[in-house]
């Protein structure tokens, strides 16, 4: 397992989810939700954690269906991650599967009490936090990185 902190990001069509990891990649926590309307602000504000954060990489969620085709969401991910890619080079963008990631955000926070309507901003969050923990599990099982790199700050 690679040391070194990580960004994790759930690209949505209104809101960015962020979450974020120890340098020993244990413990994924939620940073916050970033407004997605407005893609080159969200790309800054973005690039602008990576700067604060100093991941070792951005770990990005590409929505596929079930069957693991991909559909319109996830060329708009693509795209996103590859304008990522370019905003924070050197630093690396992954893409991971995120199949299920809301969902399975979304029944936890339920099952801790917390309301859709309350929840909104955070199960964005909440589901970065399950793409970053599902991207570490990967790299300790595999010993290598997860999912497919984009952009030139590849490694």
């Amino acid at each position: 397992m690679r040391r070194g902190r990580r960004l994790a990001v759930d690209v949505g069509d209104a809101r960015i989810g962020v979450a974020s990891c120890d340098p020993d990649g244990l413990l994924a926590t939620p940073v916050e939700t970033v407004p997605g309307r407005d893609v080159p602000a969200a790309r800054r504000r973005l690039a602008e954690l990576v700067a604060e954060y100093e991941p070792l990489e951005v770990v990005v969620g590409l929505p596929r269906s079930l069957n693991g085709r991909e559909g319109p969401a996830a060329a708009r991910v693509r795209a996103f991650a590859q304008g990522l890619a370019e905003a924070v080079a050197p630093v690396a963008v992954r893409l991971v599967d995120e199949r299920m990631s809301t969902v399975t955000a979304a029944q936890s926070m339920r099952a801790s009490g917390v309301s859709s309507k309350k929840g909104r901003s955070r199960i964005d969050q909440a589901a970065a936090v399950v793409i970053l923990q599902s991207a570490l599990e990967t790299e300790r099982v595999s010993g290598r990185a997860p999912g497919e790199c984009v952009g030139a700050g590849g490694r």
